[in-house]
Order: structure tokens, then sequence, then C-alpha cells
């Protein structure tokens, strides 16, 4: 069997997609899965076994682009897939492996897609609480069980990967490592305060750590006031990796101190210790798959209010985040 994986946009949620491509494989021995993905997404789809081929979608959000769509599909057509799962619930999503003619297109109804996807599951948001869940469920026919439990998604990283990047980096390996991402690429209700991120450092660098921060070039900023706030205790990396060298990275850290975003996901699929934090949104949707994770979250009367920005104006639930809970809980982590 030859199948394509219609990935997400986002780095968590193709994260959370790798049970489902497990799932796949368990089904069919010898399948062969590719996968159809934005090229910033692509990394980590690099680093799952399950994966043999990575294909670019050149597609930002919001782009139609019919024409262009019907030239890659052309292309995918002569491929010769005998399935594909639409993991976004888009229209869109599902234009190209429709117009690509393959024969199972497997998803969610979404967005009205009759036609567009003909082997259709209708969402249970009860049943299925978690994203996993629902991406495992494509793996099901419409209809039965989920089995369970779901294994916690995982990718590589060897110890080859990481010396080269610390090379390429010219960064020496301090003994212990914590990681910040200070990040969250949905908006600023899921971001911690720096203050509370430089308080943290400072503690943490008396108990001999190096602190590293980690995120993309749009964290730089938030990552430089938390290294201002702590001097000399903060080695900036946000912007100064691709997300391939940041997995490495993130794979040599002693923990990883987060909010909730793709690097959160990334750092639970590379089984590190970790200390989540929680604002707007909800650990009970999209946690950090491991049992190394630590979830912090005040659960005030007003969250998950699932917002890019605070609508009371406040953002209580992450500014009376005290750095000495998250201190507390960082050292407990490190030492199992």
């Amino acid at each position: 069997m030859k199948a394509l994986i219609v990935a997400p946009s986002w780095i968590g949620d193709t994260i959370m997609a790798q049970p489902l491509f497990a799932r796949l494989h368990a089904k069919h021995p010898g399948l062969q899965l590719d996968a159809l993905t934005p090229n910033w997404v692509a990394p980590v789809l690099q680093r799952m076994a399950e994966i043999s081929e990575v294909i670019d979608s050149p597609f930002g959000h919001g782009q139609l682009s019919i024409k262009p769509r019907w030239r890659l599909a052309r292309q995918l057509a002569a491929r010769g897939y005998d399935a594909v799962y639409v993991l976004p619930n888009s229209l869109k999503s599902a234009l190209i492996p429709f117009m690509a003619g393959i024969p199972r297109r497997v998803g969610f109804t979404g967005e009205s897609r009759y036609g567009l996807i003909n082997v259709r599951h209708t969402l249970d948001k009860a049943a299925l609480p978690l994203m996993v869940e629902r991406f495992s469920q494509l793996a099901e026919a419409p209809g039965a069980a989920l089995p369970k439990p779901i294994f916690h998604p995982k990718i590589r990283s060897t110890a080859a990967d990481q010396q080269k990047t610390l090379a390429e980096l010219g960064l020496e390996r301090p003994a212990r490592i914590v990681a910040f991402c200070p990040g969250a690429e949905y908006g600023p209700a899921k971001r911690w305060p720096a203050r509370h991120f430089a308080t943290l450092a400072k503690k943490l660098a008396e108990q001999g750590c190096a602190i590293w921060l980690f995120g993309s070039p749009k964290d730089h900023a938030v990552a430089e006031e938390i290294s201002q706030l702590a001097p000399g205790l903060c080695r900036n990396l946000c912007g100064a990796t691709s997300l391939a060298q940041a997995v490495d990275l993130l794979a040599i850290t002693d923990l990883v101190v987060c909010n909730d975003s793709g690097l959160m996901h990334v750092a639970a699929a590379l089984d590190r210790p970790i200390v989540a934090l929680y604002g707007s949104s909800s650990p009970g949707f999209t946690p950090p798959l491991s049992d190394r994770a630590e979830i912090l979250s005040l659960k005030l009367h007003c969250s998950p209010c699932f917002k890019r920005e605070c609508p009371l104006g406040h953002l209580d639930c992450l500014n009376k985040l005290a750095p000495e809970h998250v201190l507390e809980a960082s050292l407990k982590r490190m030492t199992r």
C-alpha cells in the first residue's frame, strides 16, 4: 500500500499525528507513507521513522491558488497513491487529493467536504477530547471504537545529529542545560511573562544550569528581554537555529520549561523532562504527551478562554503563575 498524509500546518499538531502514522504501519505492513506539508513543518516529519518522503506544499494560510494546486495534484497523481489521510479540517486541504484522483480519501467531514472526502468520519468531541485521539481515529473505520492506549509521539535525534548541530552552531555542551521556550505562535495569551522567565533563569543558574532560549525569529525579541533581565545567564538561540537544529539541541537538554507551543510537543516527542505552562489554552486538548511532563495551570474561572490576547486585559492566568512555583516543579523534574 502507498499512502499520503496531508499534514497540519502547525508543528505541535504534526507531532500529535505521529501515533496515527504508527497505527497505519501496524495495520498495513510494508506501507509506504509520504507526507504533504509546508516547509516549516517538514523537519519534524523527516525525524519520524514512519514517513518515507516529505513533499513540499507551498501554499500559505488562506491561499486558494487553484492552478498551482492543480499542478501539484497532477504530480501526486503520477505517484499512484492508494489512499490519503487529510488531517486538517479545511476545505482547501482536501482539494489537492481530490484533484489528484486518489481513490480513498480519509478525513473528518470538516467544512462540508462531502465528495472531496469519501471516507468520512464524524467528530464526537466528547468521545475524542484529545487532538492525538482525533488524528488516530482516522486509522479506524468510520464509527469504530478507537483502540487505546495511544502511544506517545516519538521523533528521533541521534548522537551524531546532536554533535553535528553543536559543531555547526559553534556550541559546547554544558554539564546541565535548561531550555526555555518563551514563545507561542498562537498569541500572547499563551506566553508566560519575560520577567518570570528571567527570575527562573537566575534561580536555575544558581543550581549550575546553563539556560538556552529556543524559538523562531518572531521569539527573538522576547528572548532578548529575558536575557537582559538575567544578564549573562541566557544564550538566545531564537531565530539562530533551524527547526532541525532545535530538535537536536532540545534532545540534549536536562529540562524544558515551555509555554503551550510547538516546541513543547517537540520536547515531549524527544522524551525530555518538561514543565509546561498553560494560560489561555487547555491541557485537556493538547497536553504534552509524555510521562515526564509536569503541567502547571492556575485553573482560574476565566481560563481556558482560547483567545490570542487576554479578553479581560490582566492575563492573571500567567502573570500570577509565580516563578517560585515553576522553580519547584523544575527542580523536581530534573531529579527524576
